[in-house]
């Protein structure tokens, strides 16, 4: 260190000869030392309005991706690119800060050694510490503070970044900020509280100065700013995150617990993983079989304090339930031991879920939560991980296939296991009343929450051109974008409510009204394929932008199930000709019977093992375990 510290010994011992007053020698060394370092000082002022300017697409981002922390990270990440911002470059000022602040107290310790210098300034010796002596010196640390108290408000109102900070974080700052030096300033000597009170100084003057001549006004759409703040805000007060700071507490109780009764258990062979408490549904079919067939105790990890699990833990033994917030998870998942973890998760390994660290033996088992295409709605990779899939087509199998030759991969074990969630909406539909009702036939329009969906996009027109034929109309926004956008929904269905031929649902306890409508309008939401496959009626696709969550679909040799099946099912339409929606609709109505005829063919040469999905998948698992018992012994 002495070797990066000599250089400013010697400046600052030309200061002293300069001023022949070691107080002075400390007030010029510093004025130079911000001098020397301005164009580091512009460049992060450009820096920091560069990171404010991006903010607004940030937070609308943010928005647009709420609750998909792994997508926010990668659109974060473009938005860094597009901007050619560093986030690291904003510690540059505090390591710079450290190291002047070091060498001044080295440059002190040999002023003091040297008995030639003088270290007396304005009556106090710059050699001294308050600590030690106290009297007069205490007020050494207390304009320290003082002069950390300005600069902090001086940057709360003026500096780029910090003026947009929470009232909460500033408070913290100018909190740490003045108690550090106040702290300091009582046990360093009082030249350095010297440096310090002037490097505080001069930074604010510094700060206006670079304001005035490179005024982030200039360069920043505060409305814009205000306005994605908003739009983020809204969304964090939806509920989303609205547990009481009592219950917080408690799920962290039982969250610590739940670990810690997971890591007692020895020789666990089955565990499930579920995000919240609607993915139950994806495993319901096969964890009844494994009850009703087998005597295998099921671990069931959930990251859902209020799943319903663990009421049905207390009525069955053989399952067990955890509760394991998402960062807990993420080391739960390092340490698991297991012969077979099922998941719905998709990119396992490519983000904070990862294969275990302990046990490399385990098989990891996906079931599919859609029919839809694994090639063109999951990322690349998606799937790679794992070792068995759970797949619920044909369509899908040939697309892991082809992706499987097309990247060099070694080869899944796929099982033809069929949809669970498919056979227990054929069961519910077949077990309905399907008596004729009088009065105008029923049109369900229920896109998917993607960008440019139809009810972000064309919704008011479509149900417009709908209103003047005599249907029932019903709006059923996807589960995620009512979670998402509930106000604006909300005032939809406010919009809508004197009208009684057109209704917006936003509760989806009850799912007749879906089965029971005579046409299903929709975009690319794979509900076309569960009301089409159990209903056999028809489906009328708006052709709003495609959902591609992986830009290299096309190279795999396979046309995705969600392109194919828009001839099959129905026909579709451009967003552009919602004119023409009522002579689509007639056509459909009248030849339903032809389409319920082509709509059966295609059911049946695609999904696997209709009726029978649930049993396939639990024989497999029970196959498996035994055959993996067999080999330890």
């Amino acid at each position: 260190m002495q070797i990066i510290f000599k250089p400013f010994i010697l400046i600052m011992e030309a200061c002293y000869g300069f001023c022949k007053n070691y107080g002075l020698a400390i007030i010029v060394f510093t004025l130079l030392s911000k001098i020397i370092l301005l164009p580091l000082s512009i460049w992060l002022q450009v820096n920091s309005i560069k990171m404010v300017k991006m903010e607004p697409e940030l937070n609308f981002m943010e928005a647009k991706f709420f609750g998909d922390k792994e997508r926010i990270a990668e659109e974060e990440t473009k938005i860094y690119k597009k901007y050619k911002y560093n986030p690291f470059i904003s510690i540059i000022p505090t390591i710079i800060q450290l190291i002047l602040l070091m060498a001044v107290i080295e440059a002190i310790k040999a002023g003091m050694q040297n008995p030639g210098v003088n270290m007396m300034f304005m009556g106090f010796s710059l050699a001294t510490v308050p600590s030690k002596v106290g009297g007069w010196y205490l007020l050494s640390p207390i304009i320290a503070a003082v002069s950390a108290l300005l600069m902090c408000i001086c940057q709360n109102k003026s500096n780029v970044i910090q003026a947009e900070q929470s009232k909460a974080s500033q408070i913290i700052m100018l909190v740490i900020s003045v108690g550090l030096s106040l702290y300091l300033g009582f046990f360093v000597s009082v030249g350095v509280a010297l440096y310090w009170v002037f490097s505080n100084l001069f930074a604010i003057a510094q700060l206006y100065i670079l304001n005035f001549f490179i005024n982030p006004k200039k360069h920043v759409d505060y409305a814009k700013l205000e306005e994605s703040k908003k739009a983020l805000e809204e969304l964090e007060n939806l509920g989303l995150k609205d547990h009481k700071r009592g219950e917080a507490k408690a799920y962290a109780k039982k969250e610590k617990e739940d670990y810690k009764r997971f890591f007692s258990v020895v020789n666990k062979h089955l565990v499930f993983y579920s995000e919240s408490n609607g993915f139950y549904k994806y495993y319901a079919g096969m964890i009844d079989y494994l009850l009703e067939k087998t005597n295998i105790t099921i671990h069931y990890i959930t990251s859902d304090p209020n799943d319903n699990i663990f009421n049905m833990a207390e009525k069955e033994p053989r399952i067990r339930g955890y509760y394991i917030g998402e960062k807990r998870l993420i080391t739960l998942m390092m340490r698991m031991e297991a012969d077979i973890v099922v998941m719905t998760v998709p990119d396992l390994e490519n983000f904070h879920i990862k294969r275990s660290y302990v046990r490399k033996d385990i098989e990891y088992l996906y079931v599919q939560h859609g029919m839809g295409s694994v090639s063109l709605t999951y990322r690349k990779g998606a799937l790679d991980h794992y070792d068995t899939i759970l797949s619920p087509n044909r369509k899908q199998t040939e697309e892991i296939r082809a992706q499987e030759a097309l990247y060099n991969l070694p080869q899944k074990k796929i099982i033809e296991c069929g949809y669970f969630i498919l056979d227990d909406m054929i069961k519910a539909y077949d077990a309905m009343d399907k008596t004729p009702t009088e009065g105008p036939k029923t049109v369900l329009i229920a896109p998917s929450w993607q960008e440019d969906n139809i009810v972000d996009s064309c919704l008011d027109e479509l149900v417009e051109v709908l209103s003047s034929m005599d249907l029932k109309i019903i709006v059923r926004p996807h589960p995620q974008h009512v979670r998402h956008k509930r106000e604006k929904l909300e005032k939809l269905k406010d919009k809508y409510s004197d009208n009684d031929r057109i209704e917006v649902q936003l509760d989806f306890s009850a799912t007749d009204t879906v089965w029971k409508a005579d046409l299903l309008i929709t975009d690319w939401s794979d509900i076309s394929m569960e009301y089409s496959f159990c209903t056999h009626k028809p489906v009328l696709f708006i052709n709003t932008p495609m959902k591609i969550m992986n830009p290299e679909y096309d190279r795999i040799d396979v046309v995705p199930i969600n392109i194919e099946i828009r001839d099959i099912v129905g026909c579709n339409i451009s967003p552009k000709e919602l004119d023409k929606v009522p002579e689509k609709i007639e056509y459909l109505f009248a030849n339903s019977e032809m389409f319920a005829e082509k709509i059966r063919e295609y059911e049946e040469a695609q999904v696997y093992n209709i009726g029978h999905s649930a049993e396939i998948g639990g024989k497999y698992v029970v196959d498996q375990l035994m055959n993996k018992v067999r080999n330890k012994k």
